[in-house]
């Protein structure tokens, strides 16, 4: 599902997707760094489409998480199939980061809001393996 990177792809809204909540970020690829932009109810498409329609991204992110050997899982598969359902919903590239500990990472740095947070990082990591 990676979609191909283009220089004109500046805006993007990330999600650190999970079955209850998604924590969303936004950040551009100018500065390289993200923001946390709260939490929404899994499912809420409504929310996301508020949030694309506010932003206008030029694609979005999201996090993929696996086991710590690098190996898929059920929520591997479930975080794909989310992004699936973006793209085909909005018509934006979605790029797919391995979110491995980002959830832990945000907690030790004492997040108010650890989804949203950790949706940060996975912005930032995104923009560090995408200059």
């Amino acid at each position: 599902m990676m979609a191909a990177l283009a220089p004109s792809h500046q805006i993007f809204l990330a999600f650190d997707f999970g079955t209850r909540r998604i924590g969303v970020a936004s950040g551009t690829r100018l500065l390289g760094s993200a923001e946390p932009r709260g939490t929404l109810k899994s499912g809420d498409f409504d929310a996301i489409a508020a949030l694309v329609k506010t932003w206008q991204p030029d694609a979005l992110v999201i996090g993929v998480p696996r086991h710590p050997d690098g190996a898929p899982h059920e929520m591997t598969a479930k975080a794909q199939n989310f992004g699936r359902r973006l793209a085909g919903r909005h018509h934006l590239p979605v790029f797919e980061v391995d979110e491995r500990y980002t959830s832990v990472e945000a907690e030790a740095e004492g997040a108010h809001d650890v989804d949203a947070a950790a949706a940060a990082l996975i912005l930032e990591q995104f923009f560090r393996e995408h200059p």
